[in-house]
């Protein structure tokens, strides 16, 4: 089964706990604090795999989650790190962050990896805090947690060269011809499910990727048939081969055929009518193809090459003018440097790292960065949750919360948990 495209949750392994401990041995007196921190949580980490084709491994995968960190332990023992989880992907694969929009890869390359979830790193264990002024403190931190975020994850295939068409125009007939690929050939619409790749070679010896993808129709950009699934796949190729059905043998016209995916192309992106196009007018064996080509150059003047898939004539030209055209164009970018993770959401967290809102009568303190401190303290522990404390007042949300309004005694959350604001 082919499978394109896959939404999914990932979440990366937290950190370890950092620990709360002394030396006690008979004979050292003040054996001062001994807490190891935590290990890192594991990353989760996209790779390519040159043998997979397609996202069906990932199709029925809700949720990839990474290990936790080993806690720290006493003598200064810190907990190791988790592994990394490798997911496999096939050559081609876009990651996208769904809440931002932003490519976090676009793995083409053979050895192509991307870490799309980092994970938390260790809590730091009371050894880590002991300053002179501070001998001896007991608390420790949580481990910090991992990254979370839903991805969409799509297969744009890697062929330099796609062809498109109607339904039943030879697509399928022409790549079986000059390349080892073996679709499916049927004499109804559709008969293609799937895209097809085939290595073609040239006159000149050198050689290129050939894409034959499923036949597209009217509306396809906007969903109808099977076109908008797969014209993702084109957005790759350097070149478009647009064959027509020149026989008008589905009762088409040619032209109307030619303007129609057109203008598809061009609903699904721009991108695609600035790629260099050639043109096939196939099926030239069958009677009246010679008079609907004569009407078709009246109205086209770019160059026309004339072949019959069914008896293997006129192609070599195709492939070899193909080739020529393929050795001019320089490898471009599928994205703009824009449209991958910027440092900029950093940037904005730092100058704005957090926001106060008042809900049912409640004060809500919400940002990353708060969130992750509140996760990484030990309530459990008074010198933890005092250094918390001090930390929102070095913050500023103390001094906001009084500009605001917030009286002593009012309630404040974060998170689902509620604080008692004291003045």
């Amino acid at each position: 089964m082919f499978v394109d495209e896959v939404t999914l949750k990932v979440i990366a392994g937290s950190g370890g706990d950092g620990c709360t401990s002394f030396r006690r041995e008979k004979y050292v007196p003040l054996g001062g604090p001994n807490g190891g921190n935590g290990g890192n949580g594991s990353d989760i980490i996209f790779e390519v795999d040159e043998g997979l084709h397609t996202l069906l491994d990932l199709r029925y995968q809700k949720q990839i989650k990474g290990k936790k960190g080993e806690n720290g332990r006493g003598k200064n023992q810190h907990g190791a790190s988790s592994e990394a989880v490798i997911v496999k992907v096939p050559q081609g694969t876009v990651i996208t962050d769904l809440d931002t929009n932003f490519i976090l890869g676009d793995l083409k390359g053979k050895n192509d990896s991307v870490v799309v979830a980092k994970g938390g790193r260790g809590g730091r264990g009371n050894a880590f805090f002991k300053t002179h002024s501070n001998t001896a403190p007991e608390f420790s931190e949580n481990g910090e947690p991992g990254e979370e975020k839903e991805l969409k994850i799509e297969l744009k295939m890697l062929a330099d060269v796609g062809l498109v068409g109607l339904p039943s125009v030879g697509k399928s007939t022409i790549i079986s011809m000059v390349s080892r690929a073996k679709p499916k050939i049927a004499a109804y619409h559709f008969t293609t499910l799937s895209p097809n790749l085939g290595v073609v070679k040239a006159t000149n010896g050198s050689s290129f990727v050939m894409a034959d993808l499923p036949g597209l129709i009217e509306g396809a950009s906007k969903g109808e048939g099977l076109g908008d699934r797969f014209l993702k796949h084109i957005e790759r190729t350097k070149v478009i081969l647009h064959v027509l059905d020149m026989s008008g043998s589905e009762g088409r016209d040619p032209y109307e055929d030619y303007v129609l995916i057109n203008k598809e192309l061009a609903s699904f992106s721009e991108k695609l009518l600035k790629k260099p196009q050639l043109i096939v007018a196939n099926k030239m064996d069958i009677e009246g193809s010679k008079e609907h080509l004569e009407a078709f150059k009246k109205k086209v003047t770019d160059p026309i090459f004339e072949v019959s898939a069914a008896t293997n004539q006129g192609l070599q030209p195709v492939i070899d003018a193909l080739a020529k055209v393929l050795a001019e164009i320089p490898d471009t970018p599928l994205f703009e440097e824009e449209q991958f993770e910027s440092h900029v959401l950093y940037k904005f967290q730092k100058e704005q790292p957090y926001i106060i809102e008042r809900e049912d009568n409640d004060w809500v303190i919400r940002g990353e960065k708060i969130e992750k401190l509140f996760k990484m303290t030990k309530f459990s522990q008074e010198e933890g949750a005092l250094r918390f404390a001090k930390k929102l007042r070095k913050m500023g949300i103390d001094d906001k919360l009084r500009e605001m309004g917030c009286q002593e005694g009012d309630k404040v959350r974060i998170l689902d948990f509620y604080f008692e604001f004291k003045d």
